[in-house]
């Protein structure tokens, strides 16, 4: 092969210095890559999504967008709590520093053309014309920019729900990357990443996954029922889009991305993410600091109660919140948990409740929180298996 392609580049008569080198057209930039990792760890059951996400950013990295069009833009649909508008946020924590440096447009809130005007502003001579702010002005898309990174994230977050005047105005800013305002003023898009999420076709989604391999004991899935089910999902999501937007709108989209339905494998990594996320809040908060631990019973109770397949990791969080959230900030409000105490979390009673057993620790001043002692939570584990056998006896 090497040497076919000598002989090609022999053709061209110019003087080369060295032999015809294979080059890998799948090799990621490092930062490419960094991005991937850290995007993976917190996207869960959503590959597709994130080598779409990391693919834009490659071309970004290596400078080579269009200048008249946006850097990338990408259609998310699926089921309800599968993760799309998780993905934009994630994404944008990475890149730019926080997770809401997204310029977020809740379509729900323009149904009616006349709403337009929050986007676009007013034109002159209109009532209200220099009260109006545009939502989408240059200055809050690149507010979130930073030196390193000069890219912007927009979010039309359930674009279905909007008016058809809204999806005019897209049909611009996807295919030449600008918008002009009510002022008559230009709005550059060549250096944003424009998603649009929907839950078009999520009742028929639902319908195969419940009617199809389901998730009861009485079928045991395949690896080719999956294959196929997903396949399935994709083309039903796919029709829906189909029937709801026009052919030049859907034209002027670079990637449709289906999401999978989250299985219990996955809301099990994504408890461990939002538990984590729970110790970051009291770790950042400016009340009282602790550290907390876990039992594996406490975990699969939390797992157990938010265990709904049709909603996905949303209903996982409103168990973490009401069986966890709740109780922890009852004790912090009471100040039975002072500042530097480990909490260990088990579940008692047949695994009806959690309950908190605490050890006080001086965690504070060897260092950070998270530097915490195995051994005082040893300590707390074992005073937590005592009180458990007493709670036991009480239910019985």
């Amino acid at each position: 092969m090497i040497a076919t392609l000598d002989s090609q580049f022999n053709t061209l008569q110019v003087p080369f210095t060295s032999p015809a080198v294979l080059l890998d057209p799948e090799r990621k930039n490092l930062r490419v890559e960094h991005f991937e990792q850290m995007l993976s760890k917190l996207i869960v059951g959503q590959e597709r999504a994130v080598r779409s996400m990391s693919d834009l950013y490659q071309v970004f990295v290596a400078g080579m967008n269009q200048l008249d069009r946006p850097l990338g833009t990408l259609l998310f649909l699926g089921p309800t709590g599968s993760g799309k508008t998780r993905t934009v946020e994630a994404a944008a924590k990475i890149l730019l520093g926080e997770s809401n440096a997204v310029l977020k447009i809740d379509c729900a809130e323009f149904q009616h053309s006349h709403e337009i005007s929050k986007l676009i502003g007013s034109p002159p001579g209109y009532l209200g014309h220099r009260e109006t702010h545009p939502l989408l002005s240059q200055e809050n898309l690149d507010r979130y920019q930073t030196e390193d990174t000069k890219l912007s994230f927009v979010l039309f977050d359930e674009i279905e729900k909007a008016s058809d005047a809204l999806w005019q105005l897209l049909l611009g800013i996807l295919d030449k990357a600008t918008l002009m305002l009510g002022d008559n003023q230009h709005v550059d898009f060549s250096r944003s990443v424009i998603v649009m999420t929907s839950n078009l076709g999520a009742r028929e989604m639902s319908e195969l996954i419940f009617g199809g391999i389901g998730f009861t004991s009485a079928h045991v899935a395949t690896h080719t029922d999956l294959t196929e089910v997903e396949q399935n999902i994709y083309h039903a999501a796919m029709d829906a889009a189909r029937r709801k937007f026009s052919p030049e709108f859907m034209n002027r989209i670079d990637k449709v991305v289906v999401f999978r339905p989250l299985k219990e494998y996955h809301l099990q990594r994504i408890l461990d993410l939002e538990l984590k996320a729970v110790q970051d809040r009291i770790t950042s908060s400016a009340g009282t600091k602790f550290l907390l631990r876990y039992s594996d019973t406490a975990k699969q109770m939390l797992l157990r109660e938010g265990l709904d397949f049709r909603y996905g990791a949303r209903h996982l969080k409103r168990s973490i919140e009401r069986f966890l959230v709740y109780p922890l900030s009852n004790l912090i409000a009471t100040e039975q948990v002072q500042a530097g105490d480990v909490v260990y979390v088990d579940t008692a009673c047949e695994s009806r409740k959690l309950v908190f057993v605490k050890r006080s620790a001086d965690l504070l001043s060897a260092g950070t929180l998270e530097q915490s002692s195995a051994r005082a939570a040893l300590r707390s584990k074992r005073a937590i298996d005592r009180m458990t056998v007493v709670a036991d006896k009480k239910c019985a």
